[in-house]
This record gives C-alpha cells, sequence and structure tokens, in this order.
C-alpha cells in the first residue's frame, strides 16, 4: 500500500450515500453466494421516514411496538412501529454539529429504563457519552450528566456504538482517532481509549465518580492497560452486538484501504486483540507485535468505498430461515448479507435497499434497518 491516507470509512460515508455504484469483490473464500431460498423468504417493509438515522434502542418497560432511533442532527425519535407515527423524545442538536463523521452517533437505554444514554461529539468534535433522566416518553438532556469524554485527535473515527449488556454495563464502541493508518498507534496503546471497545457500569446520578470499573473486565488491575477496555486492536467499530441466546459480541470494524472485516468472541473472550494497526483484517497491515492476535470470521475487499454495518444474530420468529443467521452490510453494497455461524460462509439476499447505516433488534427480536436513503424499515417474511 502507498503512504497512509485518509479513507472515508463508515460514519465518514454517512453523508456520500451516492457512492454506490461499485462491483462485487471479495477476500479468499468469503466470496458471497446468493442464497435464492433466503431472498426468497425474506422482504422489506417501510416503518418510517427518518433522516439520516444512526442508532436504533428499544427501552426496557415500553410497548413493544415502540421504538427509538437516532438522527445524525442529534434528534431522537421515538417511534410507534404499528403505525410509524413519531415524537421526538430527546434532542442533542445544541450540543452536536452533525457532519462528517460527526454527530449523534449512538443510543441505548439502562436496564431499568430510567436513563437514556447518548454518544455524541461535542461542538469541538470530541467525544462524549451521557446519561439522560428518561420519563414520560422523554429523555431531560438539562439534567443529563457526562459519563465519559475521549478527545479526538481527527475529526474522524469516532466510532459511535453504544450497547447494555445482560449486567447492565455499558459497552462504548471508539474508533482509532482517525486520519489514516493510525498514525498515534493509538489502536495497540493500552493506555488510550481509542481504538477499543469499553466496558463500564454508570454510576447513579449524585455519585462520586461517573462510573466503575466492572470486576470482571479483563485487565482490572493492570499496570500496564486502561481497566475500561474491554477489547483492543480496532480501527472503527461502527456497529456491534451481542448475540441474546450466547451472548457472543459481533464487531464490524471497517477497514483501511484493502478488507473490511467482521470479528466475533465468546463471553469468556474479553480481552482479545483483533491486530489494527499490525493488520487489516487477517493480513499484515505495518509493524509487528509478540501479542496473540484475533482474526476475524469473515472478511471481503473494499470495492471502493467498502465500510462494513455490523448487524445482529436473528434470533426473531418471523422468518423462520433467518434465525441463528448473522445479518449485515455493507455501505457500498445495496442489499444486505449473512452470515452462518456454523461454516463461515456468506450469503447476499438481494432486497431493495442501499446506504444501510445501522440495524436494530425490537423486543420480539425482530430485525430492523436503518438506511439513509429509505429511512426506518422491518425484515419480514415475503408473501
Amino acid at each position: 500500500m502507498s503512504s497512509p491516507r485518509p479513507r472515508r470509512s463508515s460514519a465518514a460515508l454517512l453523508l456520500l450515500v451516492g457512492l454506490l455504484a461499485v462491483g462485487l469483490s471479495s477476500c479468499g473464500s468469503s466470496e458471497p453466494r446468493d442464497l435464492s431460498r433466503l431472498s426468497g423468504q425474506v422482504d422489506l417493509a417501510p416503518v418510517a421516514e427518518v433522516a439520516r438515522p444512526t442508532a436504533f434502542a428499544i427501552r426496557p418497560g415500553d410497548p413493544t411496538s415502540v421504538v427509538y432511533v437516532a438522527s445524525q442532527d442529534g434528534v431522537v425519535h421515538r417511534i410507534d412501529t404499528t403505525d410509524g407515527s413519531s415524537t421526538t423524545a430527546a434532542s442533542f442538536a445544541d450540543l452536536t454539529e452533525a457532519g462528517g463523521e460527526r454527530g449523534l452517533l449512538g443510543l441505548a437505554f439502562s436496564r431499568s429504563g430510567e436513563e437514556m444514554y447518548a454518544h455524541y461529539t461535542d461542538l469541538a468534535g470530541d467525544t462524549t457519552v451521557v446519561a439522560a433522566p428518561f420519563r414520560d416518553g422523554r429523555a431531560d438532556t438539562e439534567a443529563a450528566r457526562v459519563l465519559l469524554f475521549v478527545d479526538q485527535p481527527f475529526p474522524n473515527h469516532n466510532g459511535g456504538q453504544l450497547a447494555v449488556d445482560a449486567d447492565g454495563n455499558l459497552l462504548i464502541g471508539l474508533g482509532d482517532g482517525g486520519a489514516g493508518g493510525d498514525p498515534l498507534g493509538n489502536a495497540q496503546n493500552r493506555r488510550s481509549l481509542l481504538g477499543k471497545i469499553l466496558r463500564i457500569t454508570p454510576s447513579p446520578a449524585g455519585a462520586d465518580r461517573p462510573y466503575t470499573i466492572p470486576a470482571d473486565n479483563p485487565f482490572v488491575g493492570s499496570s500496564t492497560t486502561a481497566p475500561e477496555i474491554a477489547f483492543l486492536g480496532l480501527r472503527n467499530p461502527w456497529r456491534f452486538s451481542i448475540d441474546s441466546e450466547t451472548g457472543d459480541y459481533w464487531i464490524a470494524d471497517v477497514g483501511q484501504n484493502r478488507i473490511e472485516e467482521i470479528d466475533r468472541v465468546g463471553t469468556g473472550e474479553l480481552g482479545a486483540n483483533f491486530g489494527w494497526d499490525v493488520k487489516e483484517g487477517s493480513e499484515p497491515f505495518e509493524g509487528s507485535s509478540s501479542e496473540t492476535l484475533t482474526d476475524p470470521v469473515h472478511e471481503w475487499r473494499n470495492v471502493g468505498g467498502s465500510s462494513a454495518i455490523g448487524g445482529f444474530v436473528y434470533r426473531g420468529s418471523a422468518i423462520a430461515g433467518l434465525r441463528g443467521m448473522y445479518v449485515f452490510a455493507d455501505l457500498a453494497r445495496p442489499g444486505l448479507f449473512v452470515l452462518d455461524p456454523a461454516d463461515r460462509s456468506a450469503s447476499a439476499i438481494d432486497l431493495p435497499v442501499e446506504s444501510v447505516v445501522g440495524f436494530g433488534v425490537d423486543a420480539d427480536g425482530e430485525l430492523y434497518v436503518l438506511s439513509f436513503s429509505s429511512g426506518l424499515s422491518r425484515l419480514v417474511p415475503r408473501s
């Protein structure tokens, strides 16, 4: 590869959705095959028009028909999926400026449903994760408290994903800090929070510290590694998820110039190092490491503007043939893709959707798609 240069990664491409006229390539044996049987079973049903959707969440205690979708401009929409009606559940628009890879990037709720967590870049472009009290269908953003602040050296690779695990811990995805080729070496720097997935326990309002460290975090007590770190060696983990049945972590990491990757590790593999920037996917990139590096379970060649858009293992009941499959996307390709965890085979699903930037799962395990071209839709059985 020539000298490192910035490449439009997942969030950077959020405003460049016209870059979709590309061909299909693959890495090794990972070429997606057309699965006509599954394509014939799956369809997309429009749910709501949402401008520039970035994140999806459900709130414990709400009706199963209610979901929340964040827009890059800072607004959180409360949507009733039965009729597509929408109200504003929160606005961080005065605290962030949408553009490039910046804006409101992540959304989640506490296990009690009493707090909304939001991940956005502030007006200076730095990462801010807050907890806002939530009641009567709306978050009190005036009373939001900062859980985490991280200085961003460059305007890209901000990550954005938030997820709450079964124990109520908050997982936070952060990119390597930006530019191209991780020039500051953040992803392999164990004292830096950049290029990592973090795992913290938010403290109650009024506590002395904004968060504590879960006792089972992999680097608790380490003198060389920040205890917040759950996973390291990531370039820009724009979207990751936790399998609701197995607890496995599925991480889509956006590549530099050659390879997009999907990583999967089990609950006992906290602390895994996914290799960036020693490796890009399973291939050498620069430098070396004496550590054990975890290779992807699936990777494919960048076809020009490619960005791995992580999804979920489908655990719903509406589409029997999809159950147990990991569904994901590439921003530069139309349609969706599925990965069979049993044999790691990848398949393309021909669906009329482009500019996919994320996914969501409702309380029934049914899968939703976030698209810059078509807003919010739901995977349904084809009639």
